[in-house]
């Protein structure tokens, strides 16, 4: 459950306003994620405020963009870390990120 909690922290992300043509970030900001790592699947909300919750708000934290990385500080992990998004993906698409934590599945809801 720990290694799921730090992946989640260490894969977790959000950006402003959506647009058209709209980066893989900003779809992951405004939609939300589902991440799936360790067998368990967590849902990971993202507000333009620049916080998210997951776990039904058990984890809770701040993100930033930096780029192509979506950068994170959470509850259980107070110690910014970046991890590096693909471009091209919107809504509906799946795909793995490796953060520091490990692997884990994104899908962009």
């Amino acid at each position: 459950m720990k290694k799921i909690i730090l992946t989640l922290a260490a894969l977790t992300f959000a950006a402003p306003a959506f647009a058209q043509g709209a980066t893989t970030l900003q779809e992951v900001t405004t939609k939300g994620i589902t991440l799936s790592a360790g067998g368990m699947e967590l849902n990971v909300d993202y507000k333009p405020d620049g916080s998210f919750t997951a776990m039904d708000g058990q984890v809770t934290g701040k993100w930033r963009i930096d780029g192509e990385k979506l950068c994170t500080t959470s509850n259980y992990n107070p110690a910014e870390e970046c991890t590096a998004y693909p471009t091209g993906k919107k809504s509906g698409d799946s795909f793995e990120v490796t953060g520091a934590a490990g692997t884990a599945m994104i899908k962009i809801r």
